[in-house]
């Protein structure tokens, strides 16, 4: 195990990329980023902003978060990269717009060595504020609705 020096949390890798700091804000996140990596956050906190209006901002799991009613989408910058983490099921849902992006079970990463895809994450956090939507009209269907594919079951 690997101790930070800095924060004291400890990590199964040595020298494991982590943001120490203790967050309260989506702007205190973004302001205590590189210099280099400031701009793109707040692009993308922009497109999310505009693409959510009815979501609440919020920290969880150290990342901003935009929550309505469940989590919608979160961000986070990393050395080589940004994610974001919409849900296994936008993943799916957008494979066709993400192939030439690393995905993860509800994570997708977008180098900082190429131009970050706006549209895709205006995009997909619209589908996420639709299906958050359409959940709470239709008694957690979501899966039905949103991703047939995904289905679990039907109810």
């Amino acid at each position: 195990m690997w101790q930070c020096p800095k924060c004291k949390r400890e990590f199964k890798n040595s020298q494991q990329d982590h943001y120490c700091g203790k967050v309260e804000t989506i702007g205190q996140y973004i302001a205590d980023q590189t210099a280099e990596v400031q701009p793109i956050l707040k692009k993308i906190y922009e497109v999310i902003r505009a693409a959510a209006p009815g979501a609440t901002e919020k920290i969880s799991w150290q990342m901003p978060t935009f929550w309505q009613g469940e989590n919608l989408i979160h961000f986070a910058a990393f050395k080589n990269h940004i994610s974001i983490f919409p849900g296994g099921e936008a993943s799916a849902a957008f494979a066709d717009k993400l192939t030439e992006y690393k995905v993860a079970k509800g994570t997708i990463q977008f180098p900082l060595n190429k131009p970050l895809p706006y549209e895709i994450i205006d995009e997909i956090t619209r589908w996420r504020v639709s299906c958050v939507e359409k959940k709470s009209k239709l008694n957690d269907r979501i899966y039905e609705y949103c991703v047939p594919s995904l289905s679990r079951k039907r109810l």
